[in-house]
């Protein structure tokens, strides 16, 4: 490895706060910008909303409109239980004291989540619809906000769940903002998106990936 090649991942890892190891696999993974503008990708599964790709300053994303106030999903990828890890990076703005809530999900519809939920200046993890954990969290509206969520097995009969959020243009944080045992072994499942858009503001998603964990 000569000297150049240090200097990059050095530059990787200062500015994302993690290096995906070699062991690491990309299960799924998309921007968008290969989707028709319009249009709801094949491999998207949607539940519930009516997302679809937006050409947005050049760039593409999923966009969930303003209305109705509900709450929506999306699922994605392969179905897997533990050892796997979801990333996104979303985008919406407030209108007045209003804003909007989303994040990211494994396990499928009923798994786990982890939710910015700007009314609550909080990071939460949930289980289906039940809060099992929170954390401060300052959103910044009109700028993308990263998300991170895995499970890992940890031991026999033991399982973390774990969680970060960070705004764009800031490191990757090296600790969990979240991280939360559980004794049930997870559900297996896709990998999904949610956006409750409170705010009358449409919820951009983009850069969505699944990736198999090192053991």
């Amino acid at each position: 490895m000569n000297n150049r090649s240090i200097f990059i991942i050095a530059a990787i890892i200062a500015l994302t706060g993690n290096a995906q190891t070699p062991a690491d696999k990309v299960l799924y993974k998309t921007d968008f910008e290969s989707a028709n503008a319009d249009s709801v990708p094949e491999e998207l599964m949607v539940l519930a909303g009516q997302f679809s790709v937006k050409e947005i300053g050049g760039n593409k994303a999923l966009e969930l409109p303003g209305t109705p106030l509900e709450d929506f999903g999306a699922l994605f990828g392969p179905a897997e239980s533990d050892g796997v890890a979801v990333r996104a990076r979303v985008r919406s703005e407030s209108t007045k004291r209003l804003a909007p809530r989303f994040g990211v999900g494994l396990s499928g519809v009923s798994g786990y989540r982890l939710l910015v939920s700007p009314g609550q200046n909080a990071l939460q993890l949930l289980k289906d619809q039940q809060v099992l954990a929170s954390a401060p969290f300052e959103w910044k509206p009109g700028t993308w906000t990263s998300l991170h969520l895995q499970v890992r097995k940890i031991s026999e009969g033991k399982w973390n769940i774990e969680g970060r959020a960070w705004a764009d243009g800031t490191p990757e944080p090296k600790d969990w903002s979240i991280s939360f045992e559980v004794s049930e072994a997870p559900p297996a499942g896709k990998a999904s998106i949610w956006g409750a858009p409170y705010s009358s503001k449409p919820i951009l998603f983009d850069d969505l990936s699944v990736i198999s964990l090192q053991p």
